[in-house]
């Protein structure tokens, strides 16, 4: 599996406020608009949801990869 800087697909208001503000203002043709929303859909496909609480094993194996 692909390593990417998302590792969950929840976001901060904060972020989703600052993309979206950057996205604005910026003319697409409607096959650029279909492009981008099936790479995206591929994209989501592939970044898993947060869990809501780590175990042990889950937290040992963040540090492993950390060193």
């Amino acid at each position: 599996m692909k390593e990417y800087k998302r590792q969950y697909r929840q976001l901060s208001d904060e972020t989703k406020t600052k993309i979206s503000n950057s996205n604005k203002n910026k003319p697409k043709t409607e096959i650029q608009k279909q492009r981008i929303r099936q790479a995206m859909i591929q994209y989501w496909k592939t970044v898993p949801n947060k869990p809501n609480s780590l175990s042990m094993d889950d937290y040992l194996k963040r540090n492993d990869n950390d060193r």
